[in-house]
């Protein structure tokens, strides 16, 4: 409990001000390093919050009953059922690199990291990973090196050895984030890189490879969907010519981070790592079928910049566990099917665009 000396003369002791300016400084950071805006709403905050932390509680109690002390898990329906009401921090490293094949992958690889530090470093790739360190999550303070842990080195670490595991992809922007994210939630630089690998490498294919066909292809699926499902809105980005890449590339390259609040992207990233990629495309189309009157509201190409931008902020994003149930239930089916015959179809459509 915190003991002060009593102020007189109306004036505060040394000790109480320092208590209370180390109490605002902690308030200004949020449970994963990130600081928090001037215009941050506290009271909602708080509110939310105090709503949050019961679910957490009651989750985090029948995750522990469900795991036992476990160091494996093995994927079903129950399990399923669990990863979409959210993991508790404390076991999302386990569970992110048991449900996408990164601990399997570390297992049968020891030692496999460490000879990808230890290699003959490429440059150019060393040279392009510097230079993105410092803008990396300038906003956290685990990024600084002022931090007594600075994660900066360990990110480099990670990206310099993926850089040269898959070298037909190297290093692109968007990568650091994603890396950033990784360490942050595993603080272990040898699982965030087999992490990196199943998204890059199976997850998201050709995402971040140098012609990102993957990226530019699901950008077009989204179309494609819009057009299913939210006819109106798909009517309106033809009307003002706004193509798709112009006002989703970020939500796809970095997966929802600085797009989205950190707490709702942990939410979508359980499960990503869980479900796969259709995820993106839930919460994509959950955004935009949810706020369908802002967007039709947009009068020109800017306008409509702008409303996708508005969409990604306020409480119906803020309040994570609402939002994960709405991703399931708004955009209505989507099955693995619909998905890969409209990735084979917007995929032909861009090489012939192309050739």
């Amino acid at each position: 409990m915190e003991t002060s000396i009593k102020p007189t003369n109306g004036t505060h002791s040394s000790s109480s001000v320092r208590q209370s300016t180390a109490k605002e400084r902690a308030d200004r950071i949020d449970p994963y390093g990130f600081e928090r805006t001037d215009d941050f709403d506290y009271e909602s905050y708080e509110e939310l919050m105090s709503e949050y932390l019961v679910i957490l509680t009651r989750r985090s109690i029948k995750w522990s009953r469900l795991l036992k002390g476990k160091g494996k898990v093995q994927k079903n329906v129950k399990l399923k059922r669990y990863v979409r009401k959210g993991i508790p921090n404390e076991h999302r490293a386990l569970i992110w690199m048991a449900a996408s094949g990164a601990q399997d992958q570390l297992e049968k690889n020891p030692g496999y990291y460490q000879s990808m530090l230890a290699a003959n470093h490429d440059s150019k790739l060393v040279e392009t990973i510097r230079t993105d360190l410092n803008r990396t999550f300038p906003d956290n303070v685990m990024f600084r090196k002022s931090s007594d842990q600075c994660l900066q080195k360990s990110l480099y670490n990670v990206l310099l050895a993926y850089g040269h595991h898959n070298p037909s992809v190297g290093y692109c922007q968007g990568m650091n984030f994603v890396a950033g994210y990784l360490l942050i939630i595993t603080k272990d630089e040898e699982k965030s890189f087999w992490l990196m690998d199943a998204l890059i490498g199976r997850i998201l294919p050709d995402y971040y490879s140098p012609a990102m066909m993957g990226l530019k292809t699901d950008q077009e699926v989204l179309g494609e969907l819009v057009k299913l499902k939210i006819p109106r809105v798909w009517q309106l980005m033809e009307e003002h010519n706004v193509m798709w890449t112009l006002v989703v590339s970020r939500w796809f390259i970095c997966l929802y981070i600085d797009i989205l609040p950190v707490e709702t992207v942990l939410r979508i990233w359980d499960c990503l790592f869980y479900e796969g990629s259709k995820i993106l495309f839930r919460v994509a189309l959950t955004l935009i079928h949810h706020h369908q009157a802002v967007i039709e509201q947009a009068r020109s190409l800017p306008d409509v910049c702008q409303a996708f931008k508005q969409i990604t902020q306020g409480p119906f994003v803020g309040d994570c566990h609402p939002f994960m149930q709405k991703i399931f239930t708004e955009p209505g089916s989507l099955s693995m099917a619909t998905l890969t015959k409209l990735r084979v179809a917007c995929r032909e459509r861009l090489a012939a665009e192309e050739s």
